[in-house]
């Protein structure tokens, strides 16, 4: 296996590993007897789901990793990235909001908008701007054509940076 792989693997446990599963798993899951509801489960397989999803986009598709030291050399807009120019932070919400659900947990809950919170302002005031300076046109056909979250913003047409 290549030192790539093993490059996006460490990013993946790193960071949406912490973030999903380390943390909410081990500082928010309530302790003593459970009545679990499994509709949470769904929204936890849905997220991981996803976020595998484009976790191999960024390593097939970008040739990197979501890492911020290892990025991909491509813009990636293939896959779940055709719909949502963030999907990986979207399936990373769905998890935590699975969790509280799962749980009953309020303070899960207010731990997933928290983290929502975050990544947002981490799209539009680090992420966004970086992008469209590495990658100049490309970035702005594909900001013009695919919505930042999920929803409207690219009108059924496909994405050709």
């Amino acid at each position: 296996m290549s030192a790539m792989f093993w490059k996006a693997v460490f990013a993946f446990v790193a960071l949406p590993g912490t973030v999903a599963f380390i943390v909410p798993l081990t500082v928010f899951v309530p302790r003593g007897p459970l009545a679990l509801d499994r509709s949470g489960l769904v929204l936890v397989l849905l997220g991981v789901t996803l976020l595998l999803s484009t976790v191999r986009e960024f390593y097939v598709a970008g040739r990197g990793t979501l890492a911020p030291w290892s990025p991909p050399d491509e813009l990636v807009t293939t896959g779940l990235y055709s719909l949502s120019r963030n999907p990986m932070y979207v399936a990373v919400v769905l998890v935590l909001l699975g969790w509280s659900a799962l749980f009953h947990s309020a303070a899960l809950l207010i731990y997933a908008v928290a983290i929502a919170a975050a990544f947002h302002l981490r799209v539009v005031l680090g992420e966004e701007p970086w992008l469209a300076q590495t990658h100049r046109s490309s970035w702005l056909r594909y900001s013009a054509q695919v919505p930042r979250w999920f929803g409207s913003g690219n009108n059924g047409r496909g994405v050709t940076p």
